[in-house]
């Protein structure tokens, strides 16, 4: 199932329309967000305790939220903020 902007800003907190689109056209699932969300957050540490590097949809979630964060000044909420979900 396609994610809707509202599944995307559970995860994410408020982005614009065009980020949003971005992701939706992924097709990827609110799981696939999810994990992207954390390997931005622990890349490193996850690597350290021998997690392969994301593939597929999670590794194209990660690429959009990078340019995003690059780009457009966008940052995703951490882990310890109320807006994350688990």
């Amino acid at each position: 199932m396609t994610l809707t902007r509202n599944a995307i800003e559970r995860v994410l907190g408020p982005i614009d329309e065009h980020l949003a689109a971005e992701i939706a056209a992924t097709e990827a699932t609110t799981a696939d967000l999810t994990t992207a969300l954390a390997w931005l957050e622990a890349d490193e540490a996850r690597v350290n305790e021998g997690d392969h590097l994301p593939t597929g949809k999670v590794a194209e979630l990660i690429g959009i939220l990078e340019t995003a964060d690059d780009e457009e000044g966008y940052s995703p909420p951490s882990p310890q903020s109320e807006d994350w979900v688990k």
